[in-house]
């Protein structure tokens, strides 16, 4: 076990990764007509594999949608917090484009990027109007399974 050497990526490469973030991204987001309010809601499912985040109208009507898998993050790092925190990003930039400043959160799931998602959102220049978990939860659930018996 010898040292640990850290690898520094040049100027060239960094710019590299951040382009196949941002093409990973929707490039054509086309404006609805129906989009006429500055509002409109952010639905965020943070589970243990994958975060995804849904951008809606008042109405409920999907104006676009990003996941960490979309953005070009693999495997386990899809995950982390820091995955939820650039798809919260790509999110932000798109709503921007459209037109809508103030939003609503609503959170489901246990995942890691529950709150990290929710923080870029806020650092990025969206008014947050309120943050709702709807995460559901059983009131006593399905019946358990018998004793195992060895």
């Amino acid at each position: 076990m010898g040292k640990k050497r850290i690898v520094k990526k040049t100027e060239e490469e960094l710019l590299k990764e951040r382009e196949k973030i941002e093409t990973g991204m929707r490039k054509e987001i086309k404006v609805k007509s129906f989009l006429k309010t500055k509002d409109g809601r952010i639905y965020i499912s943070s589970s243990y594999n994958n975060t995804l985040i849904t951008l809606t109208d008042l109405h409920g009507n999907v104006l676009t949608w990003t996941s960490a898998g979309a953005i070009g993050f693999k495997g386990t790092k899809k995950a982390t917090p820091f995955a939820a925190s650039k798809v919260a990003e790509g999110i932000c930039l798109t709503a921007k484009k459209l037109g809508i400043q103030r939003i609503s959160v609503l959170v489901k799931g246990v995942g890691s990027g529950r709150e990290s998602a929710i923080r870029s959102l806020a650092t990025h220049g969206l008014d947050i109007i309120s943050i709702t978990d709807v995460t559901p939860i059983p009131h006593n659930g399905c019946r358990p399974p018998k004793v195992r018996r060895v």
